[in-house]
């Protein structure tokens, strides 16, 4: 979340990626950032290009600013990834969202068929397990542990690059599933398909874990895409 960025256009680097942690709930209304010298020092950039990124966040309602000894900038309470999600779906075509899909399942499909071809049994287990703690009662912990699992497994592939790019493209599309996870019975059925993913793996099926991932992201697509009809048909 706070690793060194590129060089162009860096303000509105820092912005991005600091609204992607809000949206996507890595950061919570309440919670207080790093202090400016901090966020500089972690992402590579100057204290200027970093208090310019907190203009634009500020602007836009996501953090606020409070003076005094326990002051700082903080997530702003009215900050509901929900209602981002939202107003984010909204703005984005229905043939932007499909390529997006498009986009991630062949990221994932790429990755999981190497962890398949790549990972012990011992690893996939080390996944299971966690799938089995998860908490399927709160949406939001629900989501962020999804993810975490999504990304573990595709590391799974030993490829850094895939891995990368998986976590790029998750931040993405991360925030916008969150307006399927309020549905309990939408949870259960991304589980589900996760652990058809997951039993592909650990038998070592590189074809029946890349066709379970591309039902999965079918499946997440086809949603989001429901969800986008209704919005604009609203």
């Amino acid at each position: 979340m706070f690793t060194p960025i590129g060089d162009a256009g860096r303000a509105e680097l820092v912005e991005k990626r600091l609204t992607e942690a809000i949206t996507g709930g890595h950061l919570n209304a309440g919670d207080r950032l790093p202090s400016e010298a901090d966020l500089a020092r972690t992402m590579g950039v100057s204290p200027v290009t970093v208090r310019e990124a907190l203009l634009g966040l500020r602007a836009r309602g996501l953090v606020v600013t409070r003076r005094g000894r326990h002051g700082g900038s903080f997530v702003s309470d009215t900050a509901d990834p929900l209602v981002f999600a939202r107003d984010a779906l909204r703005a984005t075509s229905r043939l932007a969202l499909r390529d997006l899909g498009v986009h991630y399942a062949a990221l994932t499909m790429a990755g999981v068929r190497l962890a398949a071809r790549r990972a012990t049994p011992l690893e996939a287990a080390a996944i299971r397990s966690r799938l089995a703690r998860l908490d399927t009662d709160d949406p939001a912990s629900w989501r962020l542990t999804m993810d975490d699992l999504q990304l573990e497994l595709v590391a799974l592939s030993q490829s850094a690059r895939i891995t990368r790019d998986q976590m790029r493209l998750q931040a993405e599309l991360s925030p916008l599933l969150r307006l399927i996870d309020v549905d309990a019975q939408a949870r259960a059925d991304q589980r589900a398909r996760f652990e058809q993913v997951l039993d592909a793996v650990e038998a070592g099926d590189e074809d029946r874990a890349g066709a379970a991932t591309e039902q999965a992201v079918d499946d997440l697509v086809r949603a989001l895409d429901a969800l986008h009809m209704r919005q604009h048909d609203a």
